[in-house]
């Protein structure tokens, strides 16, 4: 997919809390409503998502991607939600390309579906589903600086039209969340863990954005970090010097924090 240049767009990294997302009125799913009407419209979408993880960098160049119910336990509504957004084959190999320049060990999956990761958060932004999606995975294996450095090769694509997107979560503890009580005041040692990440990210400290493991209480909100590593691929693909910009934060259930950020330099 050979794109002219334009104005970059910018990085994204959006939390998308629960599938429940895509149908309930909230918060998040309000700023995300509005999300997509604030931005230039892209031309293709790359998400990073904290629910496709492989242990090489793996890239989807499905022509008509199915939609990916993977999850258990929510209203059957919400297994009938389909996401008929097409692939974009050739700018799969472009990405794969770019990654291999850059020292990856990329694969490309031609029949992989896009997961809740991906079309939540593009249902709400996208509704019509008319903009091409491929999906980039993440390895829980690897560190924040592989991953910011994964996001950093692609940061050129931001010039091409494409939006680069992490889809994770800001906090994600799922055994500590209060699931009775949606509007719980955020824990402690949620707020101690998510203020000192975003101040880092607000002030463009990246070297302090990637330590992320010597922050407050920093495993007690991510024991597992596949939701915390697309931030990353955000942020690298936000370019050489990239500031973060707050653009939404909501906490659910007392310890879900649901912070998206805007990635460019300024």
């Amino acid at each position: 997919m050979d794109l002219p240049p334009t104005s970059p767009l910018p990085s994204l990294f959006v939390s998308h809390g629960s599938p429940l997302l895509a149908v309930e009125d909230s918060p998040t799913g309000r700023f995300l409503d509005r999300l997509g009407e604030r931005l230039p419209r892209p031309r293709a979408i790359v998400v990073a998502s904290a629910h496709f993880t492989h242990a090489h960098p793996t890239v989807t160049a499905t022509p008509s991607p199915e939609t990916i119910h993977d999850f258990g336990g929510f209203p059957e509504a919400l297994y009938r939600i389909q996401y008929p957004a097409s692939g974009a084959p050739g700018l799969a190999d472009q990405v794969a390309t770019t990654l291999r320049d850059a020292g990856f060990p990329v694969q490309v999956d031609g029949h992989h579906g896009l997961d809740h990761g991906v079309w939540v958060p593009l249902r709400r932004m996208y509704p019509d589903a008319g903009i091409p999606v491929i999906a980039l995975s993440v390895d829980p294996s690897q560190t924040a600086e592989w991953h910011y450095r994964l996001g950093h090769a692609l940061s050129p694509l931001r010039r091409q039209g494409v939006l680069v997107v992490g889809s994770g979560g800001f906090s994600h503890d799922l055994r500590a969340l209060d699931w009775q009580h949606a509007h719980a005041a955020p824990y402690p040692w949620v707020t101690a863990f998510t203020d000192a990440l975003r101040d880092r990210l607000l002030a463009g400290d990246i070297a302090g954005a990637l330590d992320w493991t010597a922050l407050p209480e920093a495993h007690r909100n991510h024991p597992t970090t596949e939701h915390l590593f697309p931030l990353y691929v955000a942020l690298g693909a936000g370019g050489a010097g990239a500031r973060g910009r707050l653009l939404h934060r909501d906490v659910e259930m007392g310890g879900l924090a649901l912070d998206a950020f805007a990635f460019d330099a300024v």
